[in-house]
């Protein structure tokens, strides 16, 4: 063991999150998914991976997004296949960034274990929700993962065609790994906010009963003013932040919302002839995102699931705008440098991108 590893050791300096008892938590509170016959799950474990390289072909040619990449299948997972992915993912995106925990080596542990708990529970409600994910951090190099059981959940609860739902999903993954994979500084980017926004946490909460005058201030604002761009948790953990965190947080915003929204886009815009029944699959899945009971829809707004729903819509406008302005070439401008992205301000007034990019 060299002399820093046995510093680590004694010092207790260690991550924050066991991410292995957050696999082993998700793994006993995750149900396993609908009953499938085996033919057909089998074809349909078939048909996903046959149906990713086919969908970024069309991605491809609408979005002039990844000529010459190589067209590689996704990754079929069931719901612990998601989760053990979900969580290698999120620790190779935070390691090193989040906050230390105690110096005590003990307690360090225990609340190491508590986190992992309660990132379990987090992966086991989304690891039955989660339709399909590209995880530019998952397997060194990028993952596109589809969920069987999922997708196979939705289809039917929606009752539209397998197929056409199979095409549809994949179109949106295969979009985000475009993303990711012909935009060659994005994923370093990205990872670089994350990183930036988690190391300021420490200062975030050791900082919170300094501005709560501020915040409750602010909160008496808003309840006036039903115009806030931002409400429920996301609202309040903006009221959280150090103005810099804040910065860092609406770039990681803006750009989270672009990249849901222009996937959106695309799914949609990739047209009839791919996916014959769009229009309904479409009408009843933004029904279906409204939908749940009080307690699914508590849990969506405590996870910020809510607030990522209306990511998709406020992207998608803004996409559809600008490719209405400028064509899909003018729309890819975006994609030449940190610089030319959407300021979080501007995916509410398009124009305003267009002016500045587009003089």
């Amino acid at each position: 063991m060299s002399a820093a590893a046995e510093s680590d050791e004694s010092t207790g300096n260690r991550e924050p999150v066991d991410w292995g008892i957050a696999v082993a938590t998700a793994n006993r509170l995750v149900k396993p998914g609908p009953v499938v016959p085996r033919e057909e799950a089998e074809r349909t474990v078939e048909q996903l991976r046959e149906v990713t390289g086919v969908a970024e072909s069309h991605v491809r040619e609408l979005t002039g997004l990844g000529a010459g990449l190589p067209l590689l299948p996704g990754d079929v997972v069931d719901r612990r296949g998601w989760v053990a992915a979900a969580a290698e993912g999120l620790a190779a995106l935070t390691d090193g960034a989040l906050p230390a925990n105690t110096p005590n080596r003990a307690m360090g542990g225990v609340l190491a274990g508590s986190a992992g708990v309660q990132a379990g529970m987090v992966l086991a409600y989304l690891g039955s929700r989660v339709l399909g994910q590209y995880d530019p951090f998952g397997g060194g190099e990028g993952r596109l993962l589809l969920v069987a059981p999922n997708i196979v959940a939705a289809h039917r609860a929606l009752d539209v065609p397998g197929e056409d739902f199979r095409m549809w999903v994949c179109l949106h993954e295969c979009t985000h790994r475009l993303q990711f994979t012909a935009v060659p500084w994005l994923r370093d980017y990205f990872s670089g906010e994350v990183r930036n926004f988690l190391t300021g946490l420490d200062e975030t909460a050791s900082g919170a009963m300094n501005r709560l005058p501020d915040m409750i201030k602010t909160l008496r604002r808003r309840s006036d003013d039903d115009t806030t761009s931002s409400g429920g948790p996301v609202g309040i953990v903006e009221m959280l932040q150090t103005p810099g965190q804040r910065a860092v947080f609406d770039r990681l915003i803006a750009l989270s919302t672009l990249l849901e929204g222009h996937a959106d886009h695309v799914m949609d815009a990739v047209g009839p002839t791919v996916v014959p029944t769009v229009a309904t699959i479409r009408a009843r899945f933004t029904a279906r995102r409204r939908g749940g009971g009080v307690l699914d829809r508590i849990l969506r707004t405590l996870l910020g699931v809510d607030a990522k729903v209306k990511q998709y819509a406020v992207g998608a406008a803004f996409t559809r705008h600008v490719v209405d302005a400028v064509g899909m070439d003018g729309f890819n401008a975006i994609w030449t440098s940190p610089d030319t992205l959407p300021l979080r301000a501007e995916l509410g007034d398009p124009a305003a991108w267009v002016a500045r990019v587009h003089p």
